[in-house]
């Protein structure tokens, strides 16, 4: 396929986003929630191939782009699938999603607090068995220790960015909270001295 091709079928798509499509993780009768979509990056091969993707954002402006992408890719497309919301505050019932995706949206939580108001949130409209796919910065690889603590979770990076930080005993938390199992090993790549950025993939079975 040539790579104006490959553009247009993916977008800017999270490259480990990605990595789980290959692996066959999501399938066209799922229900997928992108949690902090933005204008629709992570959105872009879904519409394209048909899945039934929806998407929330706290900024009016990108959830306008996300809506005429989605248009621009389908006609008929009901726009209203993309909807202005905080992920602490979303607009769905319980147990309406078979898969949801949060990909360097946590991080930017002003405190622990607010972490988890937006996970009890996502896990609410999670179904049980369904899958959480999760991108954000943590304390791996050294940055915990490296970085300089803000205070309520909140580190000065190396790389000159604050950040929400998921550590060790934050994971050990949500993971037992809301009865999340590992579908694969979880991993951080380490932007050497600057930051550690995490990739896990959940299963809720509790």
């Amino acid at each position: 396929m040539e790579i104006s091709k490959l553009n247009s079928l993916l977008g800017n798509i999270d490259i480990y986003l990605l990595d789980q499509i290959l692996k066959g993780r999501f399938t066209k009768d799922m229900k997928i929630l992108d949690a902090g979509c933005g204008e629709g990056r992570n959105c872009i091969y879904f519409l394209n191939e048909g899945y039934s993707i929806f998407g929330v954002d706290s900024n009016p402006i990108a959830i306008q782009m996300a809506r005429i992408y989605a248009q621009t890719i389908q006609k008929d497309y009901d726009i209203y699938r993309f909807q202005t919301a905080l992920v602490e505050d979303m607009p769905f019932h319980k147990g309406a999603f078979d898969a949801i995706l949060s990909s360097a949206v946590l991080h930017f939580a002003r405190d622990q607090g607010q972490f988890m108001r937006m996970m009890e949130e996502m896990m609410r409209v999670l179904k049980p068995g369904g899958i959480f796919f999760l991108r954000m910065t943590t304390g791996h690889g050294g940055m915990e220790e490296s970085a300089r603590a803000l205070g309520n979770g909140v580190f000065a990076l190396p790389d000159g960015s604050e950040r929400f930080l998921l550590t060790e005993p934050l994971l050990a938390l949500i993971i037992q909270k809301y009865g999340l199992r590992h579908l694969e090993a979880p991993k951080s790549a380490l932007v050497h001295g600057q930051r550690a950025m995490g990739v896990f993939v959940w299963e809720k079975v509790g």
